[in-house]
């Protein structure tokens, strides 16, 4: 073969092997700029300057400022138990009538003693009148007047007697009507009518005062130093809920701190008073406690979900003029309700992002989806 026979051939294959080689293995395309990162979508609020009250919450249990359980003064049978179960009573209203038969008796009986001693002791003062004058005209001796004057004396210690024994009998008998001794709330019956019962012994009823009611609750013994400094101010705000419930909670004040720690829990107790004007709270209930221990006037806050733990400490997203982020490093003295107190690190106004967090670096861009407030 001919040498230019053999360079046309080899030209050939090497075109065709080019061909077969980009048809397979094309070459990458020019690289291009990546697209724009979308704006991140998110929820932000504004830092806010507020005078925060810094609460201690706690379990407390509700409990009757005055509690008594009725009984009787004196031995006897029950007429009457003129109350229904449950329900207000009024201070001084009925609520036991014992049979006041064999009391109205004996009172009777005391009535007549009183009444012939009294006309015995008269007798004794007119003797001695009369043994007076006879003695001044010599007809009795000095010793007669004495014994006329010692009877009188002794017919008078009688009558004296005979009156206290009266007022007693007459007590008695006001006993077997049992009163209730302060407005409350009346409990269940604990005998019958006909039921005998013994002094100072049988229970009656239970009455409570509920109106105010006492709710006792503990703190952890750290609090003590400033218990003790927010208590020579003056008693101390609380805000009692029932569990569970809707509304407003109730409004109290703390006056009352035990003088001693419970070495078993490490906690100290106190008492709160709340009105009850609507007895929307009963004796032995469980209830939330918030106490008021101090006020930190002029805090920024910032409600809890724009904070966020970083590998060197806490710090919130801030959004900037144009829509950008800035994760700024803050300092939280304190969390509760909801909302975070920042000591340093944000101004009053600053808005912060509280949800979306995820998606952010610093200077991203985002887009509001909502104000959170």
């Amino acid at each position: 073969m001919k040498p230019v026979s053999k360079l046309l051939l080899g030209g050939l294959a090497l075109a065709l092997g080019g061909a077969a080689l980009y048809r397979f293995y094309p070459w990458p395309a020019p690289l291009s700029d990546k697209p724009a990162r979308p704006p991140a979508p998110v929820i932000v609020a504004r830092a806010m300057t507020r005078d925060v009250p810094l609460l201690l919450e706690a379990v407390g249990r509700a409990a009757a400022q005055d509690s008594v359980t009725l009984k009787s003064r004196v031995d006897g049978q029950v007429a009457t138990l003129p109350f229904t179960e449950g329900q207000p009573v009024a201070a001084g209203a009925v609520l036991a009538q014992l049979d006041p038969a064999d009391f109205t008796a004996r009172l009777r009986l005391a009535e007549a003693n009183l009444a012939r001693d009294q006309a015995q002791l008269a007798k004794a003062k007119a003797d001695v009148g009369r043994y007076l004058s006879l003695k001044n005209r010599s007809f009795v001796s000095e010793q007669q007047l004495a014994d006329a004057r010692t009877t009188a004396e002794a017919w008078a210690a009688t009558v004296r007697a005979d009156e206290a024994a009266m007022e007693s009998a007459r007590l008695q008998r006001n006993y077997t009507t049992i009163h209730a001794p302060f407005a409350g709330v009346i409990g269940a019956r604990l005998v019958s009518p006909g039921a005998t019962v013994k002094a100072n012994e049988t229970a009656l009823a239970v009455l409570n005062r509920v109106q105010p009611l006492e709710v006792g609750f503990t703190v952890p013994e750290r609090y003590l130093p400033q218990l003790r400094a927010a208590l020579q101010r003056g008693p101390l705000p609380v805000a009692v809920r029932v569990p569970g419930a809707t509304g407003p909670p109730l409004a109290g004040e703390a006056r009352f701190m035990d003088n001693a720690v419970d070495p078993t829990t490490g906690a100290i107790g106190l008492k709160a008073t709340v009105a009850n004007e609507a007895r929307l709270l009963t004796p032995g209930q469980f209830l939330h406690v918030s106490l008021t221990l101090d006020v930190i006037p002029g805090a920024i806050t910032v409600p809890v979900e724009a904070v966020q733990q970083g590998p060197e400490g806490s710090l919130t997203f801030v959004v900037k003029p144009g829509d950008t982020v800035e994760a700024r490093p803050v300092v939280v003295t304190l969390r509760q309700g909801g909302i975070a107190v920042i000591s340093q690190g944000l101004q009053d106004g600053e808005t912060v992002v509280t949800d979306g967090q995820l998606r952010l670096s610093p200077d991203a861009r985002v887009q509001i989806k909502a104000n959170g407030g």
